[in-house]
């Protein structure tokens, strides 16, 4: 049992490290264009399903709260922390409107989309995509495997931070790690270096 657990941290590093150089001059851009939209006092809307939603919600909490520092709070809403409204639209339009719906609502031009799905074949997160360009707002997908459909529907504006891996796992690691770096990165062009 031991010698799995080695394995498997070991797994998870290799991963990684495939993983990072391949990402990360992307992951700088994103961060960029992450921190243009909260200096244009726009906000930062996050999303996925599962796991993805997870993260969503993670990376929402560490811009509202705080990440390595004390420091102002940062405009995120994670789209997929209201229940009941994602129930209701649910119900009474589609399951595949839960996103997309609160993007025409709260959405602003300016605004940035972190979407995050290790499969890239959801169609709330395809219709969330569509939503988003149609109201003039980037979004910054965190894919996996082969991107799936969301990579084709992302547009030359859009960023795709894709774990090019098989192991869904390994990929949700990644995916975790990209978004510490964004936060990390966001924290050093606003406020400057951590203490």
């Amino acid at each position: 049992m031991d010698q799995q657990v080695i394995n498997l941290f070991h797994e998870s590093i290799e991963a990684k490290m495939q993983s990072g150089e391949s990402l990360a001059p992307k992951i700088a851009h994103a961060s960029e264009v992450l921190v243009e939209a909260l200096l244009n006092e726009r906000k930062i809307l996050t999303c996925g399903n599962g796991v993805g939603a997870a993260q969503a919600q993670i990376l929402t909490a560490c811009l509202l709260n705080r990440f390595e520092q004390e420091r102002p709070s940062l405009p995120s809403f994670n789209l997929g922390a209201d229940y009941i409204s994602q129930s209701a639209i649910a119900a009474d339009s589609s399951p595949n409107d839960v996103y997309a719906k609160q993007i025409r609502a709260l959405g602003q031009a300016g605004d940035v989309l972190v979407l995050i799905t290790a499969s890239g074949r959801s169609a709330n997160l395809l219709q969330a995509v569509s939503a988003a360009h149609a109201q003039d707002i980037r979004v910054v997908a965190l894919t996996g495997g082969d991107g799936g459909n969301t990579a084709a529907l992302l547009d030359n504006q859009d960023i795709e931070l894709r774990a090019s891996l098989a192991s869904r796992t390994r990929i949700h690691e990644v995916h975790l790690l990209t978004l510490f770096c964004l936060c990390d990165l966001i924290d050093r062009q606003l406020f400057g270096g951590h203490s």
